[in-house]
Parts: structure tokens; C-alpha cells; sequence
């Protein structure tokens, strides 16, 4: 099970984190702290896995990628395999880099409750642009009647 997603910039900012357990907001903090001292520790020619035993509890892996002056990692217990994991990363930044300003959904269309949903970027594009889509529409639905709406401009 995926525990974790965080996006961190290089100067220790989440962009997003999203936890797939019940935290407090305390507790969340400090395991994004946790995880930056980490990674900004971390020399560019080492492994991109990670024992996390020690911040999120036993059996525990971070695997992450640096791209740019972001860092995007996935935490995730010992039912998961380390390489796809890496390759999700690859998957949610592709999606991301075609659409950015979905960064939410795009997550929730690949992981949802902790569970991988979908690892092609092209099938997360189409829901996305369907989300978007159906989104779109229904903010142009009114359920007051023009009538009523134009008595009130008056």
C-alpha cells in the first residue's frame, strides 16, 4: 500500500502531500520535515530508494526522483515493488507535465486510497480532460431560472 505522495521543492516547501493514513496535521508535518532532511542530504549519484522505517514504521520505503527544484516521492510498505513505484513517479510526472494545474486529480486518477488505479499516462489524460469536461458543464447549469436571476439584477 502506498502510505504517501509529497511533491517538496528544494527549499523544504510541500507542493503537495497527500497520506493515506489517519494523521494529525502535527504528525504530517513533521514526517515532510523528516523526508526533506533526507532527500536534500542525499548525495545526486546515490540510489533514489529509501528505508523510512524510522518515520512512518516498520516494513516502510521511499522512493523518489529529483527533477528540477522538485522532489517526488512515494511512500509505500513492503507490498509494494520499488521499481514500479519509480516508474508511477515517471507516469505522474509525465501526466503532470502535460496538465499541471489538475496536480490533485491527476493523483487521485493514479493512486486512490492508497491503491495503484492506473499507470498509463494517456488513460489518466482522458479522465482528467473528462473530469474537466463534466466540470465545465456543470458550472454553466443554472437552477434558478433566468427570470428570477434577472429580477435580481434590477
Amino acid at each position: 500500500m502506498i502510505r504517501s505522495v509529497m511533491v517538496i521543492n528544494t527549499q523544504g516547501k510541500p507542493r503537495l502531500a497527500k497520506f493515506y493514513d489517519n494523521l494529525p496535521v502535527e504528525k504530517q508535518q513533521e514526517l515532510i520535515r523528516n523526508v526533506y532532511g533526507v532527500l536534500c542530504s542525499r548525495a545526486e549519484n546515490v540510489s533514489n530508494f529509501v528505508e523510512a522505517e524510522s518515520f512512518f514504521g516498520p516494513e516502510t520505503r521511499l522512493v523518489y526522483k529529483h527533477f528540477a527544484t522538485l522532489y517526488f516521492v512515494f511512500v509505500f510498505d513492503g507490498s509494494e515493488n520499488e521499481l514500479a513505484m519509480l516508474d508511477l513517479i515517471q507516469v505522474f510526472v509525465e501526466t503532470l507535465d502535460k496538465c499541471f494545474s489538475n496536480m490533485h486529480t491527476i493523483l487521485d486518477e493514479i493512486v486512490f486510497g492508497g491503491q495503484v488505479l492506473e499507470t498509463s499516462s494517456t488513460e489518466v489524460m482522458k479522465a482528467v480532460e473528462e473530469i474537466s469536461r463534466l466540470e465545465a458543464a456543470s458550472n454553466s447549469i443554472s437552477l434558478v431560472p433566468k427570470s428570477v436571476s434577472n429580477w435580481r439584477s434590477r
